[in-house]
């Protein structure tokens, strides 16, 4: 049904474009613009989300024409992956549209990524669908272990995904954890999101998922898109969502786009953030309730300091009193502190220091 329905959205838009040609029309494709000013916090809802300006691309139009038939372009591709039942990543997608216009044009379609990458997102946007319902997917990064089973069917099979018995590597979680993924059972009593694989892999090893009945996930950094969805998707099964990472403007950063979304996915907002997620740490706070700590900490950069700053701007952020007083503590020291420190007493500290926090409702919002 969603293969139809995306081919459908797409079969329409080309009505439309002959339809403006068969009458006279100046062809057009008109999407939600995508620029900072158009990007707006919704208080109610708790994510990022774009607003209501528009933004129209015609064909005879010198400044225009070129952006349109890029566009029209990925859009019929996509719907021939559709047809096939094929899948791609956008850097094939960008090989099947590199080709010269002519033997006699000197240009081609795209000459570089960075010019396809942009459309695709006018065009989930425009289509109101996501990427990976065009069969397109996006880089895989994202590992979890737990009490989850998964049912997942790849072409013409069907295997049962038991994250509980995965070993020391874990579940990769795909790109599209929507199209043909479902969960069949799920034990857990929440989801902890560890910044880093190394402490995602001291925690998996000393079975923490399985003492505190969990689902252990790391983004390994920055969450992809398919991680934050598939956070989302256990929000929605009624899980508890804590977060941790280390004590710095990025760590806290990776936090707050998977609780209120990112800028560059504020399209699709409602889809991969979780404002229900609570913070557990590290914070500058837990200097003061664990002494040893003070000893492991890091001199921060200037760029560190500067990215603090930043995110001290943003509405979403400042409103919390907390957040502004873990950012200007950062800021006023000059120091931060790593999720690895927490091992300096001894190795399964971190056990500790996350059933402590989670018990003792010790979080920030």
């Amino acid at each position: 049904m969603q293969q139809k329905e995306a081919l459908k959205k797409i079969e329409e838009l080309g009505k439309e474009v002959v339809g403006d040609i068969k009458e006279g029309k100046n062809p057009k494709f008109v999407t939600a613009a995508r620029t900072r000013s158009n990007i707006v916090f919704d208080k109610k809802e708790g994510y990022l989300k774009l607003g209501t300006a528009k933004e129209e691309r015609t064909f005879i139009n010198v400044a225009q024409s070129r952006k349109f038939m890029q566009t029209i372009a990925i859009a019929a591709k996509c719907h021939k992956f559709l047809e096939e039942d094929l899948h791609t990543t956008i850097r094939g997608l960008f090989y099947q549209l590199k080709f010269s216009l002519g033997e006699d044009v000197d240009e081609s379609i795209f000459s570089e990524q960075a010019e396809s990458n942009p459309l695709i997102e006018d065009l989930e946007v425009s289509l109101g669908l996501k990427r990976e319902e065009l069969n397109l997917n996006a880089n895989r990064k994202g590992v979890l272990a737990g009490n989850l089973k998964v049912e997942d069917t790849f072409g013409d099979e069907k295997q049962i995904i038991d994250a509980s018995r995965m070993g020391r590597s874990g579940w990769a979680i795909p790109s599209d954890v929507d199209n043909d993924i479902r969960f069949i059972d799920i034990k857990a009593r929440y989801v902890l999101v560890c910044e880093k694989d190394a402490l995602w892999q001291r925690l998996n090893e000393d079975k923490f998922w399985k003492k505190e009945n969990c689902i252990l996930i790391t983004p390994q950094g920055q969450a992809a898109r398919g991680t934050r969805r598939l956070i989302r998707k256990l929000a929605d099964e009624g899980l508890p969502v804590y977060v941790f990472t280390d004590s710095d403007a990025w760590g806290w950063y990776i936090y707050w786009t998977i609780k209120t979304g990112s800028i560059n996915l504020a399209y699709i907002g409602n889809d991969v953030a979780t404002p229900e997620a609570k913070f557990l740490g590290v914070t500058m706070s837990d200097l003061d309730k664990y002494d040893f700590l003070k000893k492991l900490t890091i001199k921060a950069s200037d760029v560190d300091l500067k990215r603090a700053q930043e995110m001290l701007q943003y509405e979403w952020i400042k409103k919390h009193k907390e957040w502004v007083h873990e950012l200007e503590r950062m800021i006023k020291s000059k120091v931060k502190l790593e999720q690895d420190a927490l091992q300096g007493p001894k190795l399964t500290f971190v056990d500790d220091y996350v059933r402590e926090k989670i018990k003792n409702q010790d979080w920030l919002p």
